[in-house]
């Protein structure tokens, strides 16, 4: 009888964890192609959007000083990567809106980069100066390089870092004046080239191919283009118009590389200091034309398609937005959705922009086409905007 009634009550035990298990809600099924973060960047949080729906997902806290934020993400796109300022990484799972890996790499960072392969991040520092490597997965250390110049053994803030074909990354050394190539494919072993760039290189991308680095000069009018497919080439100058001119104007706030521009077979870059956004051909890497804009650019950032380059600007004119027609390279709209636009970033097919103001509190939805609203959303404090499409991308 006792045997019986163990059965018994094992078998109804079973029973009520089968029903329980028919009833229980089954989790939403996601891709996660049309997700993106938001950075909040007085809170240390991001936000996770959808950006089919134009929703809101949820929230990521517990990220640190998100007032310089970056991300990149792995080449699934679940996994984002957020480097804070205080030289935080952090590895979170956008589809459970959880923290899964974060280390305390340094003590002032801006950002990173991602491995062709997508095994290997790596942070820039300010501070102590130079780029770590870890493993993409567990966030374990791989490598340090550190940006050690000249003879007294000191170290340079390190900026414009991007990813190359075959595990490589590329730099600047905004004390040093030069350009770093390392060498990732083997971690424990790397390997770098260091060419000499000009004065106080502050911010690099590198073309889409991933062919060119480019990096802007403060210290100097001009660019230094770095041909990654003949290195030994060295560094050379190119624009030395580019840049902040004779009248040494006051620069509000250092202009984005990073946002590149690439249309119609020309680049489309921000002018320090001044009121441009400057066209150059990129087969000649000569200026072929400079359009007049509002303000101080920052962001200069194509469409995909290339027919328009949209425009943010520095304080004062950061609540302005103006939209460039890359064929007449007029301004064709202009635009004030909020502000203090600190950010943009397109829809991966181009139909839409999504928009920060951090000083309003809102990111907007902005169809490119009519230039309507289609949503706003309540964040506080937003600042970049990263889309999961950035995984595909070469320097993003």
């Amino acid at each position: 009888m006792h045997i019986n009634f163990r059965i018994g009550a094992l078998l109804l035990s079973a029973g009520l964890l089968a029903a329980c298990a028919s009833q229980a809600p089954t989790p939403e099924l996601r891709g996660t192609g049309d997700l993106g973060v938001v950075i909040e960047r007085a809170s240390g949080k991001i936000v996770v959007v959808d950006t089919t729906q134009r929703t809101v997902l949820g929230e990521i806290a517990g990220l640190g000083d998100l007032s310089h934020a970056s991300v990149v993400f792995a080449r699934d796109g679940r996994f984002a990567f957020v480097f804070g300022r205080d030289g935080a990484l952090t590895r979170v799972d956008l589809l459970t809106r959880r923290i899964t890996h974060r280390v305390q790499q340094a003590g002032n960072a801006i950002g990173g980069a991602i491995s062709q392969d997508g095994r290997i991040v790596v942070a820039q520092n300010y501070e102590p100066g130079g780029i770590r490597a870890f493993d993409a997965v567990t966030l374990a250390p791989l490598a340090d390089v550190p940006s050690t110049y000249g003879t007294e053994g000191k170290r340079s803030k390190v900026v414009g870092l991007a990813d190359l074909p075959g595990n490589r990354f590329a730099y600047a050394l905004f004390d040093a004046g030069e350009i770093w190539v390392t060498d990732l494919s083997d971690p424990k072993a790397p390997r770098t080239e260091k060419y000499p760039a000009g004065l106080q290189p502050y911010d690099g991308l590198v073309t889409p191919d991933g062919r060119y680095y480019l990096a802007g000069l403060f210290g100097e009018d001009g660019l230094a283009l770095l041909d990654l497919w003949q290195p030994e080439k060295g560094v050379r100058k190119v624009l030395r118009d580019w840049g902040r001119g004779d009248e040494k104007l006051p620069v509000y706030k250092m202009p984005h590389l990073r946002g590149w521009a690439l249309a119609d077979g020309y680049l489309w870059l921000p002018a320090i200091g001044r009121h441009q956004v400057w066209v150059v051909d990129t087969r000649s890497w000569q200026q072929v034309a400079q359009i007049p804009v509002a303000g101080q650019p920052v962001f200069v950032m194509a469409r995909p398609d290339g027919r328009q380059i949209w425009v943010n600007f520095a304080f004062p004119d950061n609540g302005k937005v103006q939209v460039i027609d890359s064929l007449s390279r007029s301004v064709v709209k202009s635009l004030e959705p909020g502000r203090a636009v600190l950010h943009l970033e397109f829809q991966p097919r181009g139909g839409e922009v999504w928009l920060s103001a951090r000083d309003d509190n809102r990111v907007s939805v902005i169809n490119t086409e009519r230039f309507d609203t289609l949503a706003s959303f309540s964040i506080d404090a937003p600042s970049g905007i990263f889309f999961t499409t950035r995984a595909a991308r070469i320097g993003f």
